[in-house]
């Protein structure tokens, strides 16, 4: 079965998993979910084949680690921008202006070869890519009909969800023939973004500050914009002039394009000069159509809880905050990652519904965490410009060189931000078995791989050229570096609960002796590690409960 459209086939009244949202964090969480085995339905108000709004433009290296896991990371970095195409971030007075400074990011067809750019280097089979999600979110839409537990149901709003005893019943109405249907659920997650009727329904207050800063956007066409700038090719430019700040982004390399311009204060948007905002970012007087235009503001907003009862809020339902170092969506792609994988366990009979507890327990300290990294971002990069900034003179050419050099040293970090993609790691989760090790510290830009419980496992290149992570189960797996430590009995216990558990040998593997200190590390679903020890336990039995939420 694949995309049932609605009108188009029968729609199942009761299933396990019903998801509010078809964007790229409900498509995620579908298809993770159908990847266990899970009978999921989709919900989606937009038409199977209406483009979504012009706003992420980065798809970090977890959210890339996830799609591989999916079977999709290659589709995903063959869309959007044409391989040969820079990814480099510049620092402009505008794009027929001067260019003050460049941050290297290397194409697609050099990401795998990115030696000398300042991102490069990952230490993961997936590193980050720049893809607008006008063309990520086809491709994830299409790789979701591929999957035979997945049903998706687009042109269909939902008008209302209500609590039943160990369900929910979500009752909508089809926008192609206006009749209505009603779905009972054994659970819901609600990924309908910042405006989130289910977390409204659920009557789950945002908190934090809504009014950090404000953005009109707008999508053009400019067939002439490439030619004409003053500045060679680039994924992003960000504009710095005194008439105008903002932010333009590459879509297809050619002649699409998004314009976002900064306030501090709301613009009135009834009397907002859109092309005049848009011409003090390009610099020149270039022939451009607008084809969209859409006000945001940004934010630092956090739900007061992350569920009720059976029912679950994720991506911009449950968080958002300024767009900086691209972790919007993909913070609720890593939301999509850690449950997904609990709902199965769930469902699938090897662990208690009080799995589903350590949701909002691991996630939104996290998210805190995240989104306090994300102010810092702006405030370092909310310069005052100089008067002077666009003056052919040598005090305008001194001043150009001192802000370019500033953004490039202080907010360039933000694009290399591998720290903040490894660096995280969970901490005073019940389902993790801690020990007297403290996990690495760790910056925007800095990581330190580590086997700490609640880290991130370390990736490494295994003997043959193959990923590790290509090689670990669906549920959970042992890495052992001594072959002479006896795993049956822990085989044997997770058998006992049902646990699904992958025993991988790292023993002859080269890469592992630098990273892997010691013999045994228990690698959770989502590729946290979840255990690690010099032998096993005595309680195997308690070490296997308490993993999968038995003992919460």
């Amino acid at each position: 079965m694949n995309d049932r459209l609605a009108g188009q086939s029968r729609k199942p009244t009761q299933v396990p998993v019903l998801i509010v949202g078809g964007g790229p964090v409900g498509l995620t969480l579908a298809m993770d979910l159908a990847s266990r085995g899970v009978e999921t339905l989709l919900v989606e108000q937009r038409a199977a084949s209406e483009p979504p709004d012009a706003r992420c433009n980065h798809v970090a290296a977890r959210s890339m680690e996830v799609f591989r896991r999916l079977g999709i990371a290659g589709k995903v970095r063959d869309a959007g921008l044409p391989a040969d195409y820079p990814h480099d971030v510049a620092y402009t007075t505008s794009l027929c202006g001067y260019e003050l400074g460049r941050v290297r990011i290397p194409s697609r067809a050099n990401r795998f070869n990115d030696e000398g750019y300042a991102d490069g280097g990952w230490p993961t089979p997936e590193p980050p890519h720049r893809v607008n999600q006008v063309y990520l979110e086809p491709v994830l839409f299409q790789h979701a009909t591929t999957f035979d537990k997945l049903t998706i149901i687009s042109n269909f709003r939902v008008d209302g969800i209500t609590h039943l005893d160990g369900a929910a019943r979500v009752g909508g109405t089809d926008l192609t023939t206006g009749n209505t249907q009603e779905f009972e659920a054994r659970f819901v997650a609600g990924c309908d973004g910042a405006r989130s009727m289910v977390r409204q329904t659920l009557g789950i207050k945002l908190q934090g500050d809504d009014n950090l800063m404000h953005a009109m956007m707008a999508t053009i066409t400019a067939p002439d914009l490439l030619k004409k700038a003053g500045c060679s090719p680039a994924w992003m430019y960000w504009i710095i002039n005194p008439r105008q700040t903002g932010a333009i982004v590459a879509l297809n390399g050619q002649d699409e394009w998004v314009v976002n311009t900064f306030f501090s204060e709301k613009p009135d948007e009834e009397s907002f000069d859109w092309d005049s905002a848009v011409r003090a970012c390009i610099g020149d007087d270039i022939d451009f159509t607008i084809h969209s235009k859409k006000p945001w503001a940004g934010r630092r907003l956090l739900a007061e809880k992350f569920s009720s009862g059976n029912i679950f809020v994720l991506g911009d339902a449950a968080h958002n905050w300024l767009p900086m170092a691209g972790y919007g969506m993909n913070a609720g792609i890593a939301d999509a990652a850690n449950l997904a994988w609990k709902l199965a366990a769930v469902i699938n009979g090897w662990a208690d519904e009080s799995l589903l507890r350590t949701y909002e327990l691991e996630r939104r300290p996290i998210l805190d965490q995240v989104s306090a990294i994300a102010m810092q971002i702006r405030k370092r990069n909310n310069v005052t410009v100089p008067p002077k900034i666009e003056e052919a003179s040598e005090e305008g050419r001194a001043v150009r060189e001192k802000i370019g050099r500033y953004m490039v040293e202080t907010d360039g970090p933000q694009f290399a931000c591998m720290g903040l993609n490894f660096g995280y790691f969970y901490e005073d989760s019940p389902i993790i078995v801690y020990d007297s090790g403290k996990p690495p510290t760790y910056t925007l830009g800095t990581y330190t791989p580590s086997t700490c419980p609640g880290c991130r496992t370390p990736h490494i290149w295994l003997n043959d050229g193959a990923s590790l992570y290509d090689r670990l189960g669906q549920g959970y797996s042992l890495l052992r570096c001594d072959r002479s430590i006896d795993v049956g009995a822990l085989e044997r216990a997770a058998r006992a609960a049902s646990l699904p558990l992958k025993i991988i040998d790292l023993e002859e593997e080269k890469a592992a002796a630098s990273v892997y200190d010691v013999p045994l590390v228990l690698v959770r679903p989502d590729q946290h590690v979840a255990w690690r020890g010099t032998g096993l336990p005595s309680d195997l039995g308690r070490l296997i409960d308490h993993v999968r939420g038995a003992r919460l």
